[in-house]
């Protein structure tokens, strides 16, 4: 086993937002997801000088939804788990600054560009610029910890990481050769790259959470089962979903994918099941996440035959995926990350988990039921995100923002 040299002196950072990266990103996401969503509404109702011609407002919306704010999670909690998997140092202070600063002059282009300010094209060349620096960056300090260590298991997220890159540079290639469906494909490539990526994040750290969650001294300790003929199953069947929904479509061939995506990981969710988590939020709701994005598989393997828009899917899988299984990952982290108690978060979190809910029922269930008030259900569950974010921030932010209680550096 190849030994690791521990740093000659503690680390040490301009600020406690930048001892570790799940700090800084983790508090950039919460905001952004506020400010971009109330941006959103503006920009979906028509009152805003977005151009159009150079970007479809719907491709804006999903780009910054996938490599702003999912990106800026994935970033937050990969640069600081792998520091936990392999023992090398992720980038802190300045450097870990540097990265930031790269993401947030991105968003800041693409914020810019939907309210219709300068010139839009180049606003989006010069967003492309920090935005393959970010991703560029990360992927090449988590690549060399992980070769530090021959750490090779990781390379499934190190070739998600090179795919997300290439997404997204389909995405401004499209904007720059003013081919729409190039920049399309981008986006959906970038989506499923982070939906792979959360299922396979969360098979490792779901159960590894309900396990410390409710094995508590004194009482019973709980030991959840995993089964690699799950994990090649998952896998094999998301791999042939993803190919049929972005590159060569096939209604049988979606429809049996998206169902046995669904169906192998419900039986891994009856697997990490206990009626404990029902009395720990931060527990149920990753259970719940879990459980939106099967349900989210099946209404893809419906959709070719029942004729509802496919956008519904789309959004049950982000809001579940991208939505509350990000947000329970970050209400999770950020405490055991800063030396907090995990078993006391802060009262407001099943309240922002049940938005969070309300969310996924408005803008995926109410419109399959109800089309004649869609704009409704849309505006609810654009509130909904709105309020879930900020009750996050009014939680949350404070607790990124200061040093751990116990004085260690992280």
């Amino acid at each position: 086993m190849q030994s690791i040299s521990l740093p000659s002196k503690p680390p040490t950072s301009p600020h406690s937002l930048f001892n570790l990266s799940f700090r800084i990103f983790f508090s950039a996401a919460a905001i952004f997801a506020v400010i971009f969503m109330v941006l959103w509404s503006f920009v979906f109702t028509g009152h805003t000088n977005i151009d159009a011609q150079t970007l479809n407002p719907l491709y804006w919306h999903g780009h910054e939804m996938i490599y702003g704010y999912a990106l800026a999670v994935v970033a937050g909690f990969l640069l600081t788990a792998v520091k936990t998997w392999t023992g090398v140092m992720m980038p802190h202070g300045y450097p870990l600054l540097g990265i930031f600063v790269c993401w947030l002059l991105a968003r800041l282009g693409w914020v810019a560009f939907g309210l219709g300010i300068g010139q839009g094209a180049l606003l989006l060349y010069i967003a492309a610029v920090f935005d393959m620096l970010f991703i560029g960056t990360m992927a090449f300090v988590i690549f060399r910890a992980v070769l530090q260590v021959k750490q090779y298991k990781q390379m499934g997220i190190l070739a998600k990481l090179a795919l997300l890159t290439v997404g997204n540079g389909l995405c401004y290639w499209g904007v720059i050769s003013a081919n729409m469906n190039i920049t399309k494909i981008g986006i959906y490539l970038g989506f499923y790259l982070i939906i792979g990526l959360i299922l396979t994040i969360g098979r490792r750290v779901v159960p590894f959470f309900i396990e410390r969650g409710l094995s508590i001294t004194g009482t019973e300790k709980i030991t959840l089962r995993n089964s690699k003929v799950q994990d090649v199953a998952s896998l094999l069947f998301f791999l042939v979903f993803f190919i049929t929904d972005v590159f060569y479509y096939n209604k049988y061939l979606l429809t049996i994918s998206a169902l046995g995506v669904a169906i192998v990981n419900v039986v891994r969710l009856l697997g990490w099941y206990h009626r404990g988590i029902w009395q720990k939020p931060l527990l149920w709701s990753l259970f719940i996440a879990f459980l939106g994005m099967c349900l989210s598989f099946v209404l893809y393997a419906l959709q070719p035959w029942l004729g509802y828009n496919h956008s519904i899917a789309v959004h049950g899988l982000s809001i579940a995926g991208v939505g509350m299984m990000t947000l329970a990952m970050m209400a999770r982290v950020s405490l055991g990350h800063t030396g907090r108690s995990i078993h006391t978060p802060p009262k407001t979190v099943n309240i922002m988990f049940g938005l969070m809910v309300l969310v996924f029922i408005s803008r995926v269930l109410l419109p399959l039921v109800d089309t004649s008030h869609y704009l409704l259900w849309i505006m609810i569950a654009q509130g909904a995100w709105i309020a879930c974010f900020i009750l996050f921030c009014i939680s949350y932010l404070r607790i990124l923002a200061s040093p751990r209680p116990d004085g260690l550096f992280g």
